[in-house]
């Protein structure tokens, strides 16, 4: 042993020995004592860290960024074909009602209003209500 290693008595339930007995040999340890300090180090080192992302296996992390690229990816497409429909029936509309400027710029501001303080969760029946009078 070197001169910085003592001895030292740790109790521990026999189901955490024996997967330290079963885990040890396929961690490339010679010994248990080997496992369990590069368990230790591993977990104060997590524990020191503010994330644990030093600890993720870089496949991990380069899955993880694949997957988010494609959501990203796919969420841009799909935001981009909503407002193609958007425009379109922004445009049906408009050719077909008389709306003076001054009204859809008013408009504008009350929906821009109504969106943030609802978190967007406003329908078409509730724009409905407010144009015939009604309390929405």
């Amino acid at each position: 042993m070197g001169e910085h290693r003592h001895r030292h008595t740790v109790w521990m339930d026999d189901t955490v020995w024996d997967q330290v007995e079963s885990h040890y040999q396929k961690d490339n340890c010679s010994t248990k004592n080997e496992y369990i300090e590069k368990a230790i180090q591993f977990y104060s080192g997590y524990l020191d860290v503010k994330g644990a992302d030093t600890y993720l296996p870089r496949v991990l992390s380069d899955v993880l960024e694949g997957k988010l690229g494609a959501l990203g990816k796919r969420m841009g497409h799909l935001l981009f074909k909503l407002a193609v429909e958007e425009n379109l029936m922004g445009n049906l509309l408009a050719a077909g009602m008389e709306v003076d400027l001054d009204t859809l710029r008013k408009t504008r501001v009350r929906c821009v209003k109504e969106v943030r303080e609802t978190n967007g969760e406003i329908d078409l029946e509730d724009a409905l209500r407010y144009q015939k009078g009604a309390e929405v």
